[in-house]
Parts: C-alpha cells; structure tokens; sequence
C-alpha cells in the first residue's frame, strides 16, 4: 500500500458458494508477504474471520473463524484495508492472505472483531460478496502499515 503508486479500483465482486461454521484457536496460518492480490473471474477462494492485527509476514494466524467460500465474478485487486461486505454485511476488512492452500484457493484473511462465522452471522449460498475499497482511517485505526493514506475515495 503506497499512497505514491496506488489509486482508486473498482469494486472485486464474488458469490458466496459454501457456508462454513467452524472456529479454530490453534489454526496456525501463516501472513503472506504480499499486501494484495489479484483475484480472476471463477476462481473459488475461502473467507476467513480473524481477531489478529499484526500484519507482518510470517505473522502466525490460530484465532479464525471460518465464514465460507466465495466465487470471484468480476475480477480486481483485493488489497489489505479493503471492506469485506456479504449481503447487506460489514463483516470486516482485509488483513491479508494465507497461501496454505494454493495453488487450490488462498485464504482472504479479514479482520473482525468479534470473530463470527458464517453461521453467526446468518450467511447464505449466492449472497454477494464484495471487496470495496477502504479508507484512510479504517486502515489507519487497524494496521500499523507505513503507507496508511494511500486509500480514498475517487471523485468520479
């Protein structure tokens, strides 16, 4: 995230495909380097609640709760900070990814306080999901990144 290179995207859209219900203490993913990613039209990717703020790489990830799976439909750049939305839901913002599982899916790792699964919050296959670009404050409030002013919104 630079504020020197970054400007505004558009939104990265998905379906929800599976619900997930389970929780795990001990999970031990692991923060990739990258601070976003690319994400293709039809690839399937898992939704991932975490408490965890550190976003360091390497950082180990156990508190998560798992909210399910999502089926990319417009393809975009999911970057750390980014709004996780589902259905009518804030459920939280990127934290970033965990590559445990590729080249099969990554897993989106978003911060949520607290830490809901898909059943807490009720989630349903084919809900929408989408990415949308976060701001300055909500960056600046979760991570203690050095590049926090480069999202904004984009005046057209």
């Amino acid at each position: 995230m630079n504020p020197h290179e970054d400007g505004a995207k558009r939104e990265v859209a998905a379906t929800l495909v599976k619900v997930l219900r389970h929780r795990r203490t001990e999970r031990g993913m692991r923060l990739e380097p990258f601070a976003s990613r690319c994400l293709r039209a039809g690839e399937v990717h898992e939704l991932v609640a975490t408490e965890h703020t550190e976003t360091a790489e390497g950082t180990r990830i156990d508190r998560v709760g798992f909210l399910g799976f999502a089926e990319i439909t417009a393809a975009g750049v999911v970057d750390r900070g980014d709004q996780v939305w589902i259905g009518p839901r804030r459920v939280g913002v990127v934290l970033g990814f965990d590559a445990c599982h590729t080249p099969n899916h990554y897993n989106v790792l978003i911060h949520a306080s607290p830490m809901p699964t898909g059943g807490d919050l009720g989630l349903c296959p084919n809900e929408p999901v989408v990415f949308r670009q976060g701001s300055a404050d909500i960056v600046a409030e979760l991570f203690s990144t050095p590049y926090i002013n480069n999202v904004g919104e984009c005046p057209i």
